[in-house]
């Protein structure tokens, strides 16, 4: 996994030293550092922390490193020195329980609890920690696609068990192709297309009125969200290739979700429509939906259950002054602005100080804030266009266009909201160099 590039070295001792030990080279501290650096990387720590907390342990263990991050590898070089480490990684996955780990190694390390002998042992079993167990992942699935669904205005048990049912099975059908396929195109694809076979047949045989809620709410579990945030985050931070990477890889799998959705929805033969807007539900229910639904999303990250407490709470104060924005005739875009700049105040100094990726925690929370009913229907629409043909009705292409410019100004307000506090707090608290 982790390779050198080949060009003359200069190996020099750094100076801590074990009793009883031989000396560490460069070499060998950048090893170790350039391991921690792609662990946190890799699963979805922000490229800044990743960045801090490399260049951290590097000092502790006698070298000046820097570490310049790219979509597939992660460069890590001495300062002064020509030796250089370059390590394959790609950041698709989105690990807290790894992150926690990882960062928890790199403090044992620095604060001298934990010999530096074994470091790469510890490290290794970090980044080999198991994700959330098959049994939790497709019941919290089930339960966050149902709570996506109350939120968005249905109460109906037939619909509400035919979502669960429906994300249910994609999530198993993820857990599947992981056993046997690294590409992470394929199972949200595969995901969504059962989630549209599974609406096709409610409304086949008539079983709700839902139909669109149905096929769009166990696509919404499979949003790559903490991508998007990150993305935009390294774009705030100027490192521009990164970020449109990220915001790239995130485009392709939500283009990969609808058009998923849509193939098992039209592949059963079920004939597309619109549909409208749903009544908003009651203050209580909503701010317990949302919970449920944070919930469930933290459990897609592989969030330890303690820590599951502290996002639920940030993402139903968002919901509730989000539901108390719209009551008052506020905006969607306005709405989501304001719940999500609230919930990034709340999240930005707790996740550092839990060493935990401020993307997945921040996007657990505002996740039922995403406009996939928006999104769902101007794709919709789009098909509908496509089979009308020159014939169809000026009021489809208002529809699309409203609901497209919508979308679009939710996930622009959800992101300014949430990645704004963020890089505020740390221009006026920056971690320092010494803390990851």
């Amino acid at each position: 996994m982790l390779g050198l590039l080949d060009r003359p070295t200069q190996l020099t001792q750094f100076k801590w030293e074990t009793p009883g030990a031989e000396p560490m080279t460069h070499q060998e501290a950048l090893k170790i550092t350039a391991l921690a650096a792609n662990l946190l990387f890799v699963n979805g720590q922000t490229t800044e922390r990743t960045v801090v907390a490399a260049e951290r342990l590097g000092r502790f263990l006698g070298i000046s490193v820097k570490v310049l991050p790219y979509w597939d590898e992660l460069i890590v070089e001495v300062d002064g020195a020509s030796v250089v480490q370059i390590v394959p990684a790609k950041p698709l996955g989105v690990d807290m329980g790894r992150v926690l780990a990882v960062t928890t190694v790199v403090d044992q390390i620095c604060d001298g609890t934990l010999p530096i002998e074994a470091a790469q042992s510890a490290f290794t079993s970090a980044g080999h920690l198991p994700p959330a167990s098959t049994p939790r992942f497709t019941l919290f699935a089930a339960l966050g696609a149902v709570s996506l669904g109350v939120i968005f205005g249905t109460l109906d048990v037939t619909s509400l068990l035919l979502i669960a049912a429906s994300a249910a099975t994609g999530a198993l059908i993820r857990r599947w192709l992981s056993t046997f396929s690294n590409n992470p195109l394929v199972q949200p694809l595969c995901a969504a297309s059962i989630a549209g076979i599974v609406a096709a047949a409610a409304e086949r045989f008539q079983l709700s009125d839902a139909i669109a809620l149905i096929g769009f709410c166990p696509c919404m579990v499979l949003v790559p969200g903490p991508h998007i945030l990150n993305g935009a985050i390294d774009l705030s931070r100027t490192r521009i290739a990164l970020g449109i990477a990220r915001l790239t890889y995130s485009g392709i799998i939500v283009l990969l979700i609808c058009a998923g959705g849509l193939m098992g929805f039209t592949g059963v033969g079920a004939k597309l429509a619109m549909a409208g807007s749903s009544p908003p539900v009651p203050l209580a229910i909503d701010v317990i939906a949302a919970g449920c639904a944070v919930a469930s999303f933290g459990t897609f990250f592989s969030m330890p259950w303690r820590l599951l407490a502290f996002p639920m709470l940030c993402g139903m104060l968002a919901h509730a002054a989000r539901w108390a924005l719209m009551f008052a005739g506020g905006s969607a875009a306005t709405g989501a602005l304001i719940a999500s700049i609230l919930v990034s105040v709340l999240a930005t100094p707790l996740a550092d100080r839990l060493h935990l990726p401020f993307a997945a925690v921040a996007f657990s929370a505002v996740v039922s804030l995403l406009p996939g009913f928006f999104l769902f229907n101007a794709a919709t629409g789009l098909v509908e266009l496509t089979s009308i043909g020159p014939s169809a009705p000026a009021a489809l292409l208002t529809g699309i266009a409203t609901n497209c410019v919508t979308a679009f100004l939710i996930i622009m307000a959800m992101t300014f909201g949430l990645v704004l506090p963020r890089v505020l707090f740390e221009r006026i608290k920056p971690c320092p160099r010494d803390e990851a």
